[in-house]
């Protein structure tokens, strides 16, 4: 039943992943044209081709582009009189196409303080150079000039002239210089004689318009921001404008078009929908109205990008290939391979969800369909991202951008399929698979001996002989305490430990390790050689430690299982109750404990932690003792004991109650240990965790101990991508034509998987840890408030290989005001760069730019770690015992009598 259940979700799952592809790429019908082109830009330049590198097409290529645009135009545009573009107008005549000629005006013609009359050899350098490339572009126009003079006198079949294609908009030439060159050429030709500008020129020089024997008008809506939906009433608005002041001139639009792919321009979108709903709009408005015009342009031109930024190249209505973009007629597509995308989406989800279902018979059907639809949307999320550059073009640096987003997006994918499967697992199954708890709990036979081991280094001593206190009332009959000191220099500090041990009996032994290598886990080895030869477990608790009297009696039995090589209890920690930030910390532990490794245990794959933990003595001993080469010896020997085929045994079950750190830096040092750690383990097991390889590990516990560290990694990737955006903004900004703004679906996972991981915390802390929701809030904050610190540590452990032992400090005074500013400086700096650059962006771009707003969002959801750290920092400074004592309605607790404050 359970297969047939599974086979049914699995059909669900494909079905819907498939028709979601087709509402995404439903064919968009609008009005048809069924009529003629009247003019349309000719370009003939392939995708090897290149005028700026001086790579014409052969004859025979462009005799080819001719015969194709013939049955579906009436003439053709040129825009200059190279030698190569002269000998176009022949050609065209054997199709019975007229054609519009050009003449090409270049340079800085327009600088007024050129001397030419100035002796050449009395130049500055700059003005030599000012000087040759004037030089350059007044021969350059010259030969144009002749060159178009001479196309006409040959060509019947050239009906009109256009001298300049946008120069005064440009800043190519002045106006009395555009019009010296206009009448050059009236003067020896007697067809129509204009120059090319857009509507803004045309207004504000009506000296030109008086010179031309036609207006060549440009309007291009998409490089105005206007929205396809609105670009053809834009430009026949512009049209009627000029036709009104100008009522004696005839008005010709000279370009007119959309483009296919590219950036987008405000709420202009270029899309191959979009252009083809434009064009057959305007086609059936022009041929109403009868109008003049001419469409820019029949080919796709790839040259074009080094100047016309990516959607230069794609304005053609054939693509650079020469095939047809779409039809005039029929409903039109965006990508005509979406289905080879949706059954590519399909079968890279299907093995990994066939799978899932195969293995996850414990899984009610709810659970199955949550997850393996989060499987098949990221199949699908990554299909899609694959083929942007088959539907959008890129900048120069977006190419590099690209290939360094595209594997993170598959990361930040990753992170987020990892939690969808905490988030099933302990959702949806139908009952856990290993739970352990002091109820069910095996019955004592016997009482091996214990030996617990209290590492301290430079603890408060009134902390540690509370921790002897609860140590010296355990309910368990055979047991004996080693109190080691290692490193502490001032006697003042140890010296009452030590005194205390010796009161509190044989069972006490301290040892006081003065200038001690290896850190704690050296000290644990030195406790291993004072260890009682009966003793057959060995315990580790943290000096700061109040633990419940049942905690051998409940947890040591499971010893007698010899496939358990260590029980593990949570951390838990007290004293937090009317401290705001020592709660949320509180809080963001407890997540660990009660979904982490809740979810981890149900695979014998839980991380060992160095307090609150038994071990199976010959088990250690036998694996190597304590790692000294590791700042987390205790995670370290829990993966070891794993590689060697032991079992673990995790008790969601509180048995002891430690100290939270005292500020935020103490706080993030921790994590920083943690993460630091995490890499070191990673080198030193890299072997043990390759998948499909037998090495002690099963792919379970493969899959935690990888996964498990992932999100830290991603917190490496976003601290990298925040100093990376800062430098794209600063691009975009200075040099525009180079930086474009990531597309959207590169960018969009940053705020997603931002999403993601709040709707995955307060979804599993609202069923699985027993907070309320502020609580729920302040962990989420205290947690985001790591981000940098995690992150800094794996780059750190990427690059190094040790650092000292950090010590978490405890029983610390608070921070002031300004400390706990400086406790989260660098955070600061991080979320102010990111507000700067959000600013500047749609300061510079304006808020109409749709690109600009995406980036500044992102740049925002970018930041909010960074004010979650410096959030934390300073609540961790602030005196909060009286705000949250009036908040949860106690009275402030009585000072202490002086009898009780010396107890």
């Amino acid at each position: 039943m359970r297969r047939i259940s599974g086979f049914v979700v699995l059909l669900v799952i494909i079905l819907v992943n498939l028709g979601v592809w087709w509402l995404m790429n439903r064919p968009h019908s609008d009005v048809a044209w069924h009529g003629e082109i009247s003019s349309i830009s000719f370009s003939p330049y392939r995708k090897d081709d290149d005028p700026l590198a001086d790579r014409e097409p052969p004859p025979e290529s462009i005799d080819k582009d001719l015969a194709q645009v013939a049955p579906v135009v009436n003439s053709i545009r040129l825009y200059n009189a190279k030698p190569m573009t002269q000998t176009i107008p022949a050609m065209a005549a054997k199709y019975n196409l007229t054609v519009t000629a050009g003449a090409w005006l270049s340079g800085a013609l327009a600088d007024p303080n050129l001397r030419l009359d100035k002796p050449v050899g009395q130049m500055s350098p700059d003005e030599l150079k000012a000087y040759q490339t004037q030089m350059h572009d007044l021969t350059a126009n010259e030969e144009e000039i002749n060159g178009v003079i001479a196309m006409v006198r040959e060509n019947p079949n050239i009906n009109r002239v256009i001298v300049g294609n946008e120069t005064i908009l440009t800043g190519q030439t002045t106006v009395p210089q555009l019009i010296r060159y206009i009448r050059q050429v009236k003067a020896k030709v007697s067809l129509p004689v204009s120059t090319a500008e857009p509507a803004s020129v045309w207004l504000s020089h009506p000296e030109l318009v008086r010179e031309v024997d036609f207006i060549a008008l440009h309007v291009l809506p998409y490089w105005e921001g206007i929205p396809a939906e609105h670009a053809v009433d834009f430009v026949f608005g512009q049209y009627d404008a000029l036709r009104r002041i100008y009522p004696d001139k005839h008005v010709m639009l000279a370009e007119v078009g959309w483009p296919s792919a590219g950036k987008g321009r405000q709420k202009a979108e270029p899309s191959v929908i979009n252009q083809a709903l434009f064009l057959r709009r305007f086609l059936n408005r022009a041929t109403e109205e009868g109008i003049d015009y001419n469409v820019i342009e029949a080919f796709d031109q790839p040259w074009k990008k080094a100047f016309e930024w990516t959607v230069g190249t794609h304005w053609g209505v054939w693509d650079a290939d020469r095939n047809p973009k779409f039809s005039m007629v029929e409903p039109v597509l965006e990508m005509k391979q979406w289905p080879i995308q949706a059954i590519a989406a399909t079968i890279l989800a299907l093995l990994p969800v066939i799978w899932f279902l195969y293995n996850w018979s414990h899984l009610r059907t709810r659970g199955k369909i949550f997850f393996a639809a989060l499987v098949q949307g990221a199949a699908s999320l990554v299909i899609w991202t694959m083929s942007v550059p088959m539907i959008r073009d890129f900048a120069p640096s977006t190419e590099l951008m690209y290939s360094v987003l595209l594997p993170a997006q598959l990361i930040l994918l990753v992170v987020v399929l990892i939690a969808g499967y905490e988030m099933t697992e302990l959702t949806w199954a139908r009952q856990m698979r290993r739970t352990f708890t002091p109820e069910t709990s095996p019955h004592a036979t016997r009482f091996p001996k214990v030996s617990l081991h209290l590492p301290c280094y430079n603890e408060p001593p009134e902390m540690v002989k509370l921790t002897l206190d609860s140590l010296n009332a355990l309910d368990y009959p055979n047991f004996e305490v080693l109190v080691l000191d290692n490193n502490t220099r001032n006697p003042e500090v140890w010296k009452p430990v030590q005194d205390y041990c010796a009161q509190l009996g044989d069972r006490f032994r301290f040892y006081h390790l003065g200038k001690w290598p290896g850190a704690k886990a050296g000290a644990l080895n030195f406790a291993l050689t004072q260890t009682d030869p009966e003793a057959e477990v060995i315990g580790v608790i943290d000096s700061d430690y109040q633990v419940n009297p049942d905690w051998l009696k409940v947890l040591v039995p499971y010893f007698e299982n010899p496939k358990v090589g260590w029980v593990q209890a949570p951390q838990d920690h007290r004293e937090w109750e009317f401290d705001l930030f020592k709660e949320f910390i509180n809080w963001e532990y407890a997540g660990f404990f009660d979904i982490g490794m809740v979810a981890r245990n149900e695979d014998n794959a839980i991380i060992q932690h160095g307090t609150m933990t038994l071990i199976r003595r010959q088990a250690l001993e036998e694996t190597g003792k304590w790692a000294e080469w590791t700042i987390v010896e205790d995670a370290e020997l829990g993966l070891r004991l794993l590689e060697n085929g032991y079992e673990s045994v995790y008790l969601s079950h509180r048995f002891g109650h430690g100290l939270t750190p005292d500020n935020f830096t103490a706080y993030k040092k921790q994590r920083f240990r943690w993460a630091y750690g995490a890499c070191q383990i990673l080198k030193g097991h890299w072997r043990a965790l390759i998948p499909f390889r037998n090495t002690g590990l099963t792919a379970s516990q493969k899959y935690h101990f990888i996964t498990g560290w992932l999100p830290w990694f991603a917190d490496a990737l976003y601290v990298m991508f925040t100093i990376l955006s800062v430098f794209w903004t600063i691009g975009l900004v200075v040099s525009p034509r180079t930086f474009d703004f990531p597309l959207a679906i590169f960018v969009m996972p940053t705020v997603g998987v931002f999403v993601a991981k709040m709707i995955h915390h307060q979804f599993l802390y609202s069923t699985r840890v027993k907070c309320n929701w502020r609580q729920r809030i302040g962990s989420a904050i205290a947690g985001m408030g790591l981000t940098y610190y995690i992150g800094r540590a794996m780059w750190q452990g990427v690059f190094t290989k040790t650092i000292p032992f950090l010590r978490t400090p405890k029983c610390e005074d608070k921070a002031a005001w300004t400390a706990g500013f400086m406790m989260a400086s660098e955070e600061t700096v991080l979320m102010l760069s990111q507000w700067f650059c959000a600013g500047l962006i749609l300061a510079v771009k304006g808020w109409n730019d749709f690109d600009a707003r995406i980036w500044a969002l992102v740049l925002s959801v970018q930041s909010i770690p960074y004010l979650a750290a410096l959030t934390t920092a300073m609540i961790s400074a602030l005196p909060t015992e009286g705000f949250m004592r009036w908040l949860l309605g106690k009275p402030k607790a009585p000072p202490l009598a002086p009898t009780q404050a010396a107890e």
